[in-house]
C-alpha cells in the first residue's frame, strides 16, 4: 500500500474527492479542503507535501497495488 500512515479522515476526504471527481461533482470547497489536508500533513510530519499527495493518490485510487 503505503509507506505513509494517512490518518483516517485524510484518506476518507480523498476517497470522496476521488469518487466526486468520478461522477464530475468535485466542488472547489471540496478540492481546497483535501488539499489543506494533505498540506496539515505534510508539514506535520516533516514530509515533501508533493510526495504525500502522489502517495495518497495512489493509496486511493490504486489501493490493490
Amino acid at each position: 500500500m503505503s509507506d505513509f500512515d494517512f490518518p483516517p479522515d485524510l484518506l476518507a476526504a480523498e476517497r470522496e474527492a476521488w469518487a466526486a471527481i468520478q461522477a464530475g461533482t468535485l466542488t472547489v470547497d471540496q478540492a481546497v479542503a483535501v488539499q489543506a489536508g494533505i498540506t496539515a500533513y505534510a508539514e506535520a510530519a516533516g514530509l515533501d507535501r508533493y510526495k504525500v499527495e502522489m502517495a495518497l493518490k495512489r493509496a486511493v485510487r490504486h489501493a490493490e497495488g
